[in-house]
């Protein structure tokens, strides 16, 4: 499935509330998105960890479906307190950041952990365009 086909499938609510994500996320990487299974990714990375695991994963992006909307900033490591602080309603998982609704989501502080993941990312493992 395209991501265009993923987008259009979706409710019209979240339609809107992906689209906009969508932009924000091409806005800040630079590059086009790529579906990775459910999750509609940005860049990519190759890991390997001293345990010898490794593999293929994109760098970050977001999962429109559900009852909830979750940002994937990879590889979750960081807490980003500041950024947290003005991002407006949210919980947090690992590398997950979960919203009920866009509008409540302060989009200048989206844009700065979007950026500050990638970052923190790219400290750990060559990032690039998916």
């Amino acid at each position: 499935m395209s991501v265009e086909a993923a987008l259009a499938a979706l409710p019209r609510p979240r339609q809107a509330e992906a689209r906009e994500l969508d932009a924000i996320f091409r806005e800040v990487t630079g590059w086009e998105p790529r579906l990775w299974r459910k999750v509609i990714g940005y860049g990519q990375y190759h890991y390997r960890y001293p345990t010898g695991h490794e593999g293929d994963s994109f760098a970050t992006g977001f999962n429109p479906g559900g009852r909830e909307i979750s940002l994937h900033i990879m590889p979750g490591y960081e807490d980003f307190p500041e950024i947290a602080a003005r991002l407006g309603p949210h919980r947090r998982g690992k590398s997950c950041w979960y919203f009920r609704r866009l509008d409540a989501v302060d989009r200048g502080a989206l844009r700065a952990l979007i950026r500050r993941g990638l970052e923190d990312l790219g400290g750990m493992f060559p990032v690039t365009a998916s």
